[in-house]
């Protein structure tokens, strides 16, 4: 068995939703308010298996933004052959950390989160 486990796939996306949170300001706005992202659902279904040592490439997106929550999807593609090999869904929940209760995304995030989405 050379292919990689299937929990080596969650890490990859994880990966890309930190890269994601950073280039948003996500983690600046928990750093300085405490308030920020928790996950509250994972989905991710299997295409292929991807051998080791592959490389690939994850792309992230928000696919939608409510008042407290938002998902977040991910497409992985091998970099040799640019077969895609797995699809994912989670979604996040904005909480405050100093009372673990939900609270509403703020419209700076939400305004950083549509300049990402909509840059080319």
């Amino acid at each position: 068995m050379n292919h990689v486990n299937h929990t080596v796939f969650l890490r990859w996306m994880e990966n890309a939703r930190m890269h994601y949170f950073n280039s948003c300001g996500m983690m600046d706005y928990l750093e300085s308010e405490k308030k920020g992202p928790i996950l509250a659902r994972i989905e991710a279904n299997y295409l292929f298996p991807v051998n080791f040592p592959e490389k690939v490439s994850v792309s992230s997106t928000v696919s939608r933004i409510g008042n407290t929550s938002f998902d977040m999807e991910y497409e992985i593609i091998t970099l040799s052959n640019m077969q895609k090999v797995a699809v994912g869904k989670v979604i996040g929940v904005f909480v405050n950390y100093k009372n673990g209760k939900s609270e509403k995304i703020p419209q700076e995030i939400i305004s950083k989160i549509i300049n990402l989405e909509t840059r080319d």
